[in-house]
């Protein structure tokens, strides 16, 4: 039976009229009859010429869906020499399978919400005058603080186990903007914080105050952004 490294699988991707071919559990296996995989690209996420050992198993079908196709060959991987899981952290994904990708899916979420509620409660604030929603925009902007330094720490987590910690332009800009954004929000807390009497009458220093709050918003969106492009990439089928 024929054998395939990555790089040649990664060649039978769909695309221009080339096969589709993808791998599971060291399968390589011939999907090019799908109409589910029309140009390889398979529900806008997975894409062919990839071992998919890992996607399957959050897959909503189960593997019978694979024998209804040809195996063709079996896949070979080469050793990956830049990148050693520490022991504790192999075991752990072992015992849990579910930290090979979700832990920055999950907590990304956090800091999205809180520094859009930061912006919007802000605005409220100055367009109400009602003081409880300045208030609360401080709250939010404490907590999307908090949340971003967790999200960004599984950022970096994931990116270095799936990504290898490799170059990826989604990736770069992601946490380009993710830590630009901490640190404005982080000025805007400690600032607010230590003058509480902030946005009361807007006068002079307030609009930077207020330029950081609002700037949140638009940071956010870029991060929210890309991350939906590495999730859920968009191509022509």
């Amino acid at each position: 039976m024929k054998q395939f490294d990555l790089d040649a699988l990664s060649k039978n991707d769909g695309k221009d009229g080339r096969p589709v071919y993808i791998s599971h559990q060291g399968r390589v296996i011939d999907v090019s009859e799908s109409k589910l995989w029309k140009n390889g690209l398979h529900m806008k996420r997975h894409h062919a010429g990839n071992d998919l050992t890992t996607d399957i198993k959050a897959a909503p079908h189960g593997l019978d869906v694979l024998e209804r196709y040809p195996q063709i060959g079996e896949l070979v991987k080469a050793p990956v020499a830049d990148i050693t899981v520490p022991p504790i952290v192999a075991r752990l994904i072992t015992a849990f399978p579910m930290l090979r990708r979700h832990p920055h899916p999950m907590t990304v979420h956090f800091p999205i919400v809180f520094m859009v509620s930061t912006t919007i409660f802000t605005l409220l604030y100055l367009i109400t005058g009602i003081a409880s929603f300045e208030t609360t925009a401080f709250h939010c902007l404490g907590a999307g603080v908090l949340f971003s330094v967790i999200a960004i720490s599984t950022g970096f987590y994931t990116w270095w186990l799936n990504y290898f910690a490799k170059p990826v332009r989604a990736v770069t800009i992601k946490k380009g903007v993710s830590i630009l954004m901490l640190v404005v929000a982080t000025i805007a807390f400690i600032w607010r914080a230590l003058e509480p009497g902030l946005l009361h009458k807007v006068e002079g220093a307030d609009y930077l105050y207020l330029l950081l709050c609002l700037s949140l918003f638009p940071l956010v969106t870029v991060i929210g952004w890309f991350g939906a492009a590495l999730t859920f990439p968009t191509e022509e089928e």
